[in-house]
């Protein structure tokens, strides 16, 4: 068997349909546009969601919320999770590079859950003040 000898079946593509050519197609006088307005004519073009001049369901349904674009995405990260990875982080990059955070974070802030053993320095973030006391407690610095 060669490569030139394949072949697909038989009705495996079909025939591109002529339209307008006839009753006996099954496409002729109307074509399988129905029956007059606007969509049979040629060029009976409208914009997406017109509705024949109809208030549209875009306009008519009520729009809720809004989301600046220019807003920070802030992320909350417990100071346990940070005391278990780190003994000092200098900034965003820090937590970057070990994936607690994603590259689309703006700000983090470290929240207070439980007293840590572990001496930690920060820097570069900002620090709820029950943590600050935690991390200053257990002999580390936080700016």
């Amino acid at each position: 068997m060669y490569l030139s000898d394949i072949k697909s079946n038989r009705d495996s593509r079909k025939s591109r349909k002529r339209v307008g050519r006839g009753v006996g197609s099954g496409l002729g006088k109307t074509a399988g546009r129905g029956h007059k307005g606007q969509k049979s004519r040629a060029g009976g073009f409208h914009k997406v969601g017109f509705e024949g001049g109809q208030m549209p369901l875009h306009r008519r349904l009520p729009k809720r919320g809004f989301i600046p674009h220019n807003s920070t995405s802030t992320k909350e990260i417990r100071l346990s999770v940070i005391a278990k990875a780190f003994r000092t982080v200098n900034g965003l990059d820090d937590l970057r590079n070990a994936g607690l955070i994603s590259r689309s974070v703006r700000a983090v802030k470290v929240l207070y859950d439980k007293d840590i053993d572990t001496v930690l320095a920060l820097k570069g973030l900002s620090i709820s003040t029950n943590a600050k006391k935690a991390i200053i407690s257990a002999g580390g610095t936080a700016e």
